[in-house]
């Protein structure tokens, strides 16, 4: 099977050759990649292309800089990057992050997925983030036997995370690509399941995340997730049990009143479909019947 890698990047200048030199040194090398440059005002520009020109592999797309919103500007940003490409030559479509450092044998256990089992439609690793300090000497290592790196608990092991998607090319199409809103990568695994596409994470394949995600919106979390709330179509009781769930969850009260208030004041048009926003909620009380 042929990768598309795609990734969007801004202001990457210190893990952006990290994140190439790993995918340069794939034992799976059947892939093409675009990097996806943001307007970036650092030296991620100057970085890429010093790299593409000796690796014919990869190419870079300069964009200007384009408005900051979380969530719809990395999706449009890599729209940008499937849009240089004819996606009739790729089996495999993936979106990852500008941060990421892959062990060598990453591409090649994904292909082995998705050879093998014709119902994966989104196949990854898992995300581990850095406990103290970077050593640079061991970027590329993964035996980890200092024990350096800890899983980045911000969602199930079962959930394909937003740095390092993968998709089949059939799931990617019927989901009609990436919605370019605050949740996009929770949506994209709501409707490969709503097409019956299997999620699928391999538990002993990890990737190195070299910048914490979303540390930036932590302040913010309660507002963001009345957005998200919003976006992914849930109706006002759903939103208010999901909100007095995360709220217990963390012991906040403001939290469920910061959330209802962010969700309420929400106008945009969504993204996707009554038929979609229909079997989202239906999952959502289905998952919320099924915990204990």
């Amino acid at each position: 099977m042929k990768f598309l890698l795609i990734i969007p990047t801004h202001n990457e200048e210190k893990n952006i050759l990290f994140t190439l030199k790993s995918l340069q040194q794939q034992t799976f090398q059947d892939f093409f990649c675009v990097i996806v440059n943001d307007g970036s005002t650092d030296k991620t520009k100057e970085i890429v292309e010093n790299f593409v020109e000796n690796h014919s592999k990869f190419k870079i797309q300069n964009l200007e800089l384009s408005k900051h919103e979380p969530g719809a500007k990395v999706v449009r940003t890599f729209n940008k990057g499937l849009e240089s490409v004819d996606i009739k030559d790729f089996d495999v479509i993936c979106k990852f992050d500008a941060d990421i450092i892959f062990p060598a044998d990453y591409l090649m256990k994904l292909n082995a997925i998705y050879e093998t089992n014709p119902k994966a439609g989104m196949v990854s690793g898992l995300v581990k983030i850095k406990k103290s300090i970077f050593e640079n000497k061991l970027a590329f290592d993964f035996k980890d036997e200092k024990h350096q790196w800890k899983f980045e608990n911000l969602s199930s092991k079962n959930h394909v995370r937003g740095p390092i998607k993968s998709y089949r090319k059939e799931c990617f199409l019927e989901m009609n690509g990436l919605r370019p809103v605050l949740g996009w990568d929770n949506i994209d695994v709501m409707l490969a399941k709503k097409n019956g596409w299997e999620i699928l994470t391999i538990k002993d394949l990890w990737v190195k995340h070299l910048r914490p995600t979303a540390f930036q919106y932590k302040n913010q979390k309660a507002e963001k997730l009345g957005e998200y709330f919003y976006n992914i179509g849930l109706n006002l009781p759903l939103t208010m049990i999901s909100s007095a769930k995360s709220s217990l969850k963390n012991r906040s009260f403001s939290e469920f009143f910061t959330t209802m208030k962010s969700y309420l004041k929400q106008k945009g048009i969504r993204k996707l479909s009554d038929e979609e926003i229909k079997f989202i909620r239906k999952l959502r009380w289905n998952e919320m019947f099924r915990k204990k």
